[in-house]
């Protein structure tokens, strides 16, 4: 595991997105070692809540940051990461047997999102809102992305906005003992961004 610390590059490159004051979101196109420890720091917040299964390390960010086809945002306020949320696209996760019973697994059109999290001292002040917003605008202007899929606790889907639909339901979501559905969010229903 060291070794594969020691060889990342430290420095993150990365695209800012949108930036409001002293707020902005970033794409990463490469997560530095530099960045690491923030990373892990503000997956805590998870591990509170879900348990020690959540919580990144060096290889889970090599993972799920870095892979070839992730879109991964982080938020900064006043320069310090304070949240990130991830998307993969749904054939990433091949090995999960959820994954491949999508009705759309295969068509390379769903992208899921892999976590989302904001540090607790930055949440209800609007911050993970625009991070999400942000998200799902930039991932519906891209091409032959018609959908946004992803886990939450029972009930939070409930809150989204847009066309949301619950396909299932898991008792158990990761051993956490929390009962999570699985959603699919339809990006464009009024076919806005369809290219003609």
């Amino acid at each position: 595991m060291e070794d594969l610390f020691l060889q990342q590059e430290p420095n993150s490159r990365r695209e800012v997105i949108a930036c409001s004051g002293p707020f902005q979101v970033e794409l990463i196109h490469y997560i530095g070692t530099n960045d690491y420890k923030s990373l892990i720091d503000i997956s805590n917040t998870l591990v509170e809540e879900y348990g020690s299964t959540t919580k990144l390390t060096p290889n889970t960010i090599q993972t799920y940051f870095n892979r070839d086809g992730s879109l991964p945002f982080i938020a900064r306020h006043q320069g310090i990461i304070i949240g990130y949320i991830i998307g993969l696209p749904l054939e990433i996760l091949e090995k999960e047997p959820w994954a491949r019973l999508d009705i759309n697994f295969g068509k390379i059109n769903t992208i899921y999102t892999y976590a989302f999290v904001i540090q607790k001292q930055y949440k209800r002040n609007g911050y993970a809102k625009m991070l999400k917003r942000i998200y799902i605008n930039w991932i519906k202007k891209q091409k032959n992305i018609s959908f946004i899929t992803g886990h939450v606790k029972k009930g939070i889907s409930a809150r989204f906005t847009g066309k949301i639909s619950v396909i299932d339901q898991t008792k158990n979501w990761q051993g956490t003992g929390i009962i999570f559905e699985y959603y699919r969010r339809e990006l464009d229903p009024e076919k806005i961004y369809t290219t003609k």
